[in-house]
């Protein structure tokens, strides 16, 4: 069983390593990519989730496919008839991000019941492979943007605790009464 990593772990602050396109259909990769969307899944409150929060410095991450059943980017709705899959994300860049700022609530599936305000663009284009090795461009705003910067920091090897103001612990049986 794959575990996701704590805040102490030397492998969330280094800049995670480029994967070659030539290997993003490889055994290697698709398995890592069962591995993250496994440990996500387990997370009842995680939406997003970076390789290096499974120990592994590769620029990855997914979001899962729940949040596009109740929040999809563009407004609109999906089917909920089966499980929309989680979307894959490597070799991500962000290319443009909006001027305007705002202070938005955090948390961090490696740096567990600690939140914290952080200012992030309210709008975000990342251009990035999927799991099929096709490039795609992606435009956010308010809580995929959040999750677009936020997962990206991880492959740079920053925690959401480095940028946040007010941080403080909640206990987890205070979150779901």
């Amino acid at each position: 069983m794959v575990k996701i990593v704590a805040k102490d772990n030397p492998v969330l602050r280094g800049r995670a390593e480029t994967v070659k396109i030539s290997e993003i259909k490889s055994a290697k990769i698709q398995k890592i990519l069962k591995a993250m969307s496994v440990a996500l899944a387990r997370e009842a409150d995680g939406v997003a989730l970076a390789a290096p929060q499974i120990s592994l410095s590769l620029r990855i991450f997914i979001i899962t496919g729940k949040l596009l059943e109740v929040e999809p980017p563009f407004g609109g709705s999906t089917s909920k008839s089966q499980s929309t899959p989680d979307l894959v994300f490597i070799n991500p860049q962000i290319t443009k991000t909006s001027k305007r700022k705002v202070a938005m609530e955090e948390g961090c599936l490696s740096v567990r019941w600690w939140y914290g305000e952080v200012k992030r663009a309210d709008k975000v284009t990342i251009t990035a492979y999927n799991e099929q090795g096709r490039k795609f461009t992606r435009h956010g705003t308010g809580l995929w943007a959040q999750i677009f910067q936020h997962e990206t920091d991880h492959l740079d090897g920053v925690l959401f605790t480095d940028k946040a103001d007010n941080l403080r612990e909640i206990d987890p049986s205070q979150l779901h009464p």
